[in-house]
């Protein structure tokens, strides 16, 4: 497990108006945060920055920006701590080594089953042939 530790200066972090109704607050006030994460400028290892722009996912982009859009607090701090937590989780996720996976092969029984199952399916379509004489 990586212990890491993202400097303030890598993150950009800006306040915008959010989306949606609430009234004239929402006019007025600036709760949303929009947070951007340079990953090839910041200082986490090469492995898991590797990793991060192979990720699929649409709040990264072609330039290899995380873009995060946090507007679910009517507060610009806790958005702000919602922004870059949900930054922390996208990191930590690639951190994780995936279980390799073993090649099994089906059990004598189980073979046995499949098969004693597809000739009980093959005489039950044979039973509803005509009957010839």
């Amino acid at each position: 497990m990586w212990n890491l530790e993202i400097p303030d200066h890598e993150v950009e972090l800006q306040a915008i108006h959010a989306q949606g109704s609430g009234g004239q607050h929402v006019n007025k006030v600036a709760t949303a945060i929009h947070l951007r994460f340079d990953i090839a400028a910041s200082s986490l290892p090469e492995k898991i920055k590797e990793r991060l722009l192979v990720l699929s996912d649409q709040r990264i982009n072609k330039d290899g920006i995380i873009i995060i859009k946090a507007q679910r607090f009517r507060s610009q701090e806790m958005n702000r701590e919602d922004a870059l937590q949900r930054l922390g989780e996208m990191i930590q996720a690639v951190t994780k080594t995936p279980k390799k996976r073993r090649k099994t092969k089906p059990g004598r029984s189980s073979q046995k089953k499949r098969l004693d199952k597809k000739t009980q399916h093959g005489q039950k379509k044979r039973l509803r042939k005509r009957v010839e004489e």
